[in-house]
């Protein structure tokens, strides 16, 4: 199961790149950089890519605490002499892969695509805490939806319980087990509905069957822009085509229909443009009340 095995990687790599910092410790502070570079780098981008929300988004912030305590005691640990350095071939994997995880780590923030045209809008949840399961600025935080037919800047958003988890385990078949699973989607902006269904059956994770219309959606045209929901629930969509809405009524509930492996909503934003098809329009990177949100942030929407 590929969540599973994500999982695994992440925790994997972080107990190694914690090891990494453990041995720079215990060098003299000239050796101590050769461990100290890869294994900070490895961590902070662990901290920032890794998949702790299939086990718990505090089990990422506990890894954070855990990689400041490694990283400071390298200054205060007693050193041991007469240690000796890597293999030279080794050295030069800790170097080539601290450059690729700080330029990763810098990439996370400022993305790929330059500075991306914006659209402000309000959150279309509002009943807890959420998540940015895929989102960002292009590559490499948002690598699925980069190849979607220009959707460069859509997200997926999951729903956080108490315990900081999606759903109730690691992985279930169960719909109901999903947090995110029936909540309200409202509309983000006054607009007219130019499309809405929800014909299309909920698939039980992990089946991806796309339905006889793909996937159950709302598509809202706003006065700059077009916005697009996507996944929602079977029988959910309460508004009709042509129907003028406005900021904040109910559009329908999250699902998980279409080409999805668990129930979230997926949403985009497209700029208006004559003679040239929504979803072939300019993107646009979503700000929700003001903030733009990045891969695997948090989104308060009480």
């Amino acid at each position: 199961m590929i969540i599973y095995s994500l999982l695994c990687i992440t925790l994997a790599l972080a107990v190694y790149s914690l090891y990494l910092l453990w041995k720079a410790g215990s060098r003299p502070l000239a050796q101590a950089f050769m461990y100290l570079l890869p294994g900070l780098s490895l961590g902070v981008f662990l901290y920032l890519f890794g998949t702790w929300i299939y086990l718990s988004l505090y089990s990422k912030y506990f890894f954070g605490g855990c990689l400041v305590l490694f990283s400071a005691s390298v200054l205060v640990r007693e050193k041991r002499t007469g240690q000796p350095l890597p293999t030279r071939w080794k050295q030069g994997v800790y170097l080539f892969f601290t450059g690729v995880f700080t330029i990763a780590s810098i990439l996370y923030f400022t993305g790929t695509t330059g500075k991306p045209a914006t659209v402000a809008l309000a959150f279309p949840l509002k009943s807890g805490r959420y998540f940015v399961l895929q989102g960002g600025k292009g590559l490499p935080t948002n690598v699925f939806h980069f190849t979607l037919r220009g959707a460069i800047y859509a997200m997926d958003i999951v729903k956080l319980n108490k315990w900081g988890g999606r759903a109730n385990r690691i992985f279930s078949r169960k719909l109901e087990d999903y947090e995110i699973f029936n909540d309200t989607v409202y509309a983000p902006c006054d607009g007219v509905v130019r499309r809405a269904y929800s014909n299309n059956p909920d698939n039980i994770p992990p089946a991806m069957d796309r339905g006889p219309k793909n996937t159950n959606q709302v598509l809202l045209e706003g006065a700059t822009c077009y916005f697009f929901a996507a996944h929602l629930k079977m029988g959910s969509v309460i508004v009709t085509e042509g129907q003028e809405v406005k900021t904040g009524q109910a559009l329908g509930c999250v699902g998980n229909s279409g080409f999805s492996t668990e129930p979230h909503l997926h949403m985009q934003a497209h700029a208006k443009e004559a003679g040239v098809p929504w979803y072939k329009a300019k993107p646009l990177y979503m700000l929700f009340n003001g903030k733009g949100y990045l891969l695997n942030e948090v989104i308060n929407a009480r």
